[in-house]
C-alpha cells in the first residue's frame, strides 16, 4: 500500500508490473475501485463458463476490498460493463451470491469488446464505515 499525501494506492496483487493503474485508491473514507475482470489467476485467461467468469471477477473485487480492510457490504456504487447484455440474468444470479440487500447503486452497461476477451468488467466506489 503506497501513500501519497492523504491518499493510499493499492497496487494489483503481485505489484503493478508495467500496468499504469492501481487496483484501488483510498481518499479519506472513500475507496475508488479500478476495473476488475474475471480471469483465472494461474493462466490469466478468461474462462469459457460465463458464471465462472463472473465469480472470478467478483472474487477479485472482494480481494481488493479485503486489502482495503473493507467488505462487499461497504460498496455503495458499481458500474458493470458487459459485452453481451443477454447475460444480464446469468450475471445477476452470481451477483446475488456476493451482495445482499440493501444493494449498492449499480449500472449494467452494454459495451463493445473488453480486454482479454472478457465479457464483464466491474468498477466501483466503497465507503469506510464510520468508527
Amino acid at each position: 500500500m503506497a501513500a501519497t499525501d492523504k491518499r493510499q494506492y493499492i497496487p494489483p496483487p503481485g505489484g503493478a508490473g508495467d500496468m499504469p493503474f492501481s487496483n484501488a485508491v483510498i481518499a479519506g473514507s472513500t475507496i475508488y475501485l479500478a476495473g476488475h475482470i474475471g480471469f483465472d489467476p494461474a493462466t490469466r485467461k478468461v474462462p469459457e463458463d460465463v458464471e465462472q467468469e463472473a465469480r472470478l471477477m467478483l472474487d477479485a473485487l472482494r480481494d481488493t476490498l479485503t486489502r482495503c480492510a473493507l467488505t462487499m457490504q461497504d460498496v455503495v456504487s458499481l458500474t458493470l460493463y458487459c459485452s453481451d447484455v443477454s447475460l444480464f440474468d446469468r450475471f445477476n444470479a452470481v451477483y446475488r451470491t456476493y451482495l445482499r440487500a440493501p444493494f449498492p447503486a449499480r449500472a449494467f452497461i452494454g459495451s463493445g469488446p473488453l480486454l482479454f476477451g472478457a465479457r464483464f468488467e466491474i468498477q466501483g466506489i466503497a465507503v469506510k464505515p464510520e468508527a
